[in-house]
């Protein structure tokens, strides 16, 4: 049976995409009809740049979603006959004489089937990538808030350890933190060997439950039945959460995370809460001067509900701008320790590592690297745009 030609994969592959297509119709026609009872979101659609970048976004999302159904041969399964393929080269199917079966984009160095390995990254990416922000954002925003609300030595502690991070170059630092050396080493007590990936995880994963309950208090003081049953149960449901991916812990054994994953997650955590923290604290030494938060000190409200209910609001608009950047640029990061073998384990689907085992093949099939490559790239290009639209749509709110 011959290989498929260029036209054909570029036909089946559209035909493997119908899901996200449709998800994507549906969404536009929805967010669009909707837009102007949505706030920002909606005002998003006013803006080509933004709507061109959450087109790509949500391409990568609904692909990420949608992956099982996309994918056509196992990503990790090594298949015989298929190392170094042609795109659109045909196997016949196990057990099924007669019966073939086409490798879209062919096969790698490993044998392994390369679109089934692209579409599968996506998940990887938009798993570890928008999680790992969110508890940055949270550090940053717990520990940015006071420091440039009450000012003082607490201010000036937590900036001189934030410009010690952002002193080291942060691909070096990344690197640093990744590396078997760093990683491995550790303090034992008892039958438990306490790791640098555990103590940074058991600090920086307890921010989100800090951040949690002090949002609570500050906004349901005044209801103490309200306020005591959220916060009992973010400590309840957010300890199982931190027991399960902080010690791998879980009594329940539920929730538990990879290793591999665990070092690479609060490494960007850690490389990313400094300049968010900094970020928060200019706008909260801008904002603190306006009128309408000395309104609030002057009706007896708490410090930390000016902080979290009159200014973190209007900083809403450099924040989510903020947000997907650093989306982009963790994604290129994550890229990066794959591509040098760094972080997640080699037999990932990761962008990085597909890449990485590509392009021993550029010389004869640049194919294996090269769609990974764009993939990361326009996930990065979407959220860039996706970015510019919210700003530009923030400026005018």
């Amino acid at each position: 049976m011959e290989s498929l030609s260029w036209s054909q994969i570029t036909v089946e592959v559209l035909i493997r995409f119908i899901p996200v297509w449709i998800s994507l119709a549906l969404t536009f026609s929805i967010s669009i009809y909707s837009k102007r009872r949505t706030g920002l979101y909606g005002k998003l659609f006013d803006s080509p740049l933004g709507m061109v970048g959450f087109g790509i976004v949500m391409f990568w999302v609904f692909t990420a979603i949608f992956a099982d159904l996309i994918m056509t041969h196992d990503p990790l399964t090594q298949v015989s006959g298929m190392k170094n393929k042609i795109p659109g080269y045909p196997m016949s199917s196990a057990g099924k004489e007669g019966v073939f079966q086409h490798y879209l984009l062919g096969g790698d160095i490993m044998a392994r089937d390369v679109f089934s390995r692209v579409v599968l990254g996506s998940r990887v990416v938009l798993i570890i990538a928008p999680a790992a922000t969110a508890f940055a954002f949270m550090v940053g925003i717990t520990l940015g808030l006071p420091a440039g609300y009450y000012g003082g030595r607490f201010d000036t502690t937590l900036s001189f350890i934030s410009n010690l991070v952002l002193a080291f170059p942060v691909i070096l630092l990344f690197f640093l933190l990744v590396t078997p050396e760093i990683r491995l080493a550790g303090i034992e007590i008892g039958n438990y060997t306490w790791t640098i990936p555990t103590i940074m995880a058991s600090i920086l994963f307890i921010f989100p439950i800090i951040f949690t309950i002090i949002l609570f208090n500050s906004r349901y003081f005044t209801q103490p039945n309200k306020r005591n049953f959220l916060i009992g149960f973010t400590v309840l449901f957010g300890g199982w959460l931190y027991l399960g991916l902080a010690w791998d812990a879980d009594p329940l054994g539920l929730i538990s995370i990879d290793p591999n994953i665990l070092i690479v997650f609060v490494s960007v955590v850690f490389v990313n809460s400094p300049t968010v923290f900094r970020i928060v604290r200019g706008i909260v030494l801008d904002i603190k001067t306006r009128d309408y938060v000395a309104a609030g000190q002057t009706r007896g409200e708490g410090p930390w509900y000016i902080m979290l209910w009159e200014i973190l609001p209007n900083a809403r608009g450099p924040l989510i701008v903020d947000f997907c950047l650093r989306i982009g640029y963790t994604t290129i990061l994550l890229g990066t320790l794959g591509f040098f073998g760094l972080g997640l384990s080699p037999e990932s689907p990761d962008w990085g590592t597909t890449i990485n085992s590509g392009r021993r093949l550029l010389s004869i099939y640049p194919h294996p690297a090269l769609v990974p490559a764009f993939s990361l790239m326009s996930l990065v290009l979407g959220l860039n745009l996706l970015a510019d639209g919210l700003r530009e749509e923030s400026l005018k709110d």
